[in-house]
């Protein structure tokens, strides 16, 4: 049985330029797991009160999605294109009940 699990992924200072580098690869694991319906919701921390923050750049990252185990879960956040390129200073993987809506 699959359970929810929250990615919550923090940035290093001033990650934008290895964010964009990143990106598409980062980009294409998510939309695998929305072609598969175990996406429940993905996106970026605006560095500022904005939906587009421009050269602020991102804090970090929420994902959450449905895996088998917190191990799969973590396997797959430790694999992510942002932490080869060292867009991540920090991962937290943990187990995510959905209540509403």
């Amino acid at each position: 049985m699959s359970l929810f699990y929250a990615i919550i992924s923090q940035d290093i200072p001033n990650s934008l330029p290895l964010r964009k580098e990143a990106r598409p690869a980062h980009v294409e694991r998510l939309v695998a797991l929305k072609e598969q319906g175990r996406l429940l919701i993905a996106g970026p921390h605006p560095a500022i009160d904005s939906a587009d923050p421009g050269e602020a750049g991102f804090t970090g990252s929420l994902v959450v999605a449905e895996f088998d185990s917190l191990e799969d879960a973590q396997s797959w956040a430790d694999a992510d294109p942002y932490i080869a390129a060292g867009v991540y200073e920090k991962v937290i993987v943990k187990p995510f009940n959905k209540v509403l809506p």
